[in-house]
């Protein structure tokens, strides 16, 4: 992992080059001199994302507030050969949303309606800024809701979601946001409007759609987006089992998988975790005496379902689990939730610097990595939280420290990578949802070869030949063969 940057507070001011002097006029006579911002001050906001681990101030930020002007943005920075990062709600945790400060920042924020939804047909139209949690209240009057439910799901948006293939705890039973989007209108970044997929079923040919999705806006950004809606589930019912040993907790999810029980979701929560949710706001009455906690949501059809919540129950206590509680009511089942879904923000009590990772290993080795894990903190004097989705083996250890403490920092890197290598080894691989972005381009030679590296620059030469969208992101450019002899490329730069 790369050293942080500067603060921006300290990176020296840079004065616009000719074409981008150019793009913040055309840009201006499109959106109004309102929506581009320019002065340094405005443009801290968006100088990291939701993992403030890194700091990069863009040239620009702009944001369009119709199809029409998002349309131009683009058209107008493809003809001055200007490079931009799409923005959504900014929550991504990989650096993913930064851009450079030769590069323009296109805010999606604005284009945030739910165009339309089809009860009937179980599918949604929604622009690339509308609120994830938002859609599936627009949709709960049909009974229905969106299923992929990232822990940021209040705030980000679907364009976000679609661009890193975003996940969340139901995703172990209805999948990723690429199980529930049938189209895409894109624009790509020389300016040309296409469609990917289809409402209609399944198209021959290559599958773009799936390309797209996931693609960390490198291939071009999304203008409107069609999304399957689940039918809300008939039944509900939440367990929560708490630990006194971490490695007991993981021999349950592997024990509940194996029984063919499908949870809806299965969240796991270490010591650390606990004690910081429960001295928040968030309190969701989880023991603070224990070293685990694992959440399961069963749901479906109500007949069966008890017998499902008996065998689940048996299989966490066979595992050493020394409480099972059932929810009583939907009010008590949200306040479990809740502890959950805001771990991360709780986390904020530890210390004034938070830093995540994530990655998959199979879930029959979660307790030897999370035993490593656990051997790693204790040698780098770190404090590691894990909150994590147990049941697919996508784990985010947290690591707060403080980052004006230059050697707390370097601390922080060692662990983490030495984490991640630990994953690696366990036949796991870097990233289950929050993507590579800038935070994990030095692990992609772990996992992939120089031939696949080179095909995934081959496949972003399809949509982006110039590679002006999203540069220096998901694939490190020292891998692109065609680039090699072009010294000015590593640092993100268009050749003459």
């Amino acid at each position: 992992m790369a050293m942080a940057a500067l603060p921006i507070s300290e990176a020296a001011s840079v004065a616009l080059s000719p074409a981008l002097e150019r793009a913040a006029s055309r840009l201006a006579s499109i959106v109004g001199p309102r929506a581009i911002l320019s002065r340094p001050s405005e443009l801290v906001t968006y100088s990291a994302d939701g993992l403030p681990f890194y700091r990069k101030r863009p040239a620009l930020a702009v944001f369009p507030e119709t199809r029409e002007q998002l349309i131009a943005v683009v058209r107008a920075l493809a003809e001055e050969r200007v490079p931009f990062v799409p923005r959504g709600a900014g929550t991504g945790l990989s650096g993913g949303a930064l851009a450079e400060n030769d590069a323009v920042v296109i805010g999606l924020n604005r284009l945030r309606r739910i165009i339309s939804i089809d009860p009937e047909n179980r599918r949604a139209v929604v622009e690339p800024g509308a609120v994830n949690a938002g859609l599936t209240r627009a949709a709960s009057e049909y009974g229905l809701h969106y299923a992929p439910d990232p822990s940021s799901q209040t705030a980000c948006t679907i364009g976000g979601n679609v661009a890193e293939n975003a996940g969340g705890p139901h995703c172990l039973k209805y999948g990723v946001t690429l199980n529930h989007v049938i189209a895409l209108t894109v624009i790509l970044p020389d300016g040309e409007l296409v469609s990917l997929g289809s409402t209609e079923g399944e198209r021959d040919g290559y599958d773009l759609l799936g390309a797209f999705v996931g693609s960390e806006g490198c291939f071009g950004v999304a203008v409107d987006v069609t999304v399957r809606l689940v039918k809300n589930p008939e039944s509900v019912r939440t367990l929560l089992a708490d630990y006194t040993a971490i490695v007991d907790a993981a021999r349950a999810v592997s024990a509940i998988i194996a029984s063919g029980v499908v949870p809806a979701a299965m969240e796991m929560m270490d010591g650390p975790t606990i004690r910081a949710v429960e001295a928040s706001i968030y309190a969701a009455g989880y023991p603070v005496d224990a070293d685990a906690v694992l959440l399961v949501e069963l749901d479906g059809l109500a007949a069966g379902l008890e017998e499902d919540v008996a065998l689940v129950e048996r299989l966490c206590r066979e595992a050493g689990a020394r409480s099972v509680r059932v929810a009583r009511d939907e009010a008590e089942r949200a306040r479990l939730w809740q502890g959950r879904k805001k771990a991360f923000g709780a986390m904020g009590r530890i210390s004034p610097d938070l830093v995540v990772q994530d990655a998959v290993v199979p879930r029959t080795r979660l307790p030897d990595v999370l035993a490593e894990i656990h051997r790693i903190a204790q040698e780098t004097g770190v404090l590691v939280c894990n909150v994590f989705h147990a049941g697919d083996g996508n784990l985010h250890p947290n690591i707060a420290y403080d980052a004006r403490n230059p050697e707390a920092t370097a601390r922080v890197h060692h662990a983490m990578r030495a984490i991640m290598n630990a994953c690696i080894a366990a036949g796991g691989t870097i990233t289950g949802e929050h993507g590579v972005g800038l935070d994990k381009l030095d692990y992609m030679p772990l996992v992939f070869t120089d031939d696949t590296l080179d095909a995934m620059c081959r496949l972003r030469d399809v949509f982006d030949p110039e590679r002006r969208a999203n540069p220096g992101k998901v694939v490190p450019v020292r891998s692109c063969r065609e680039w090699r002899m072009a010294p000015n490329t590593r640092r993100g730069e268009l050749p003459a």
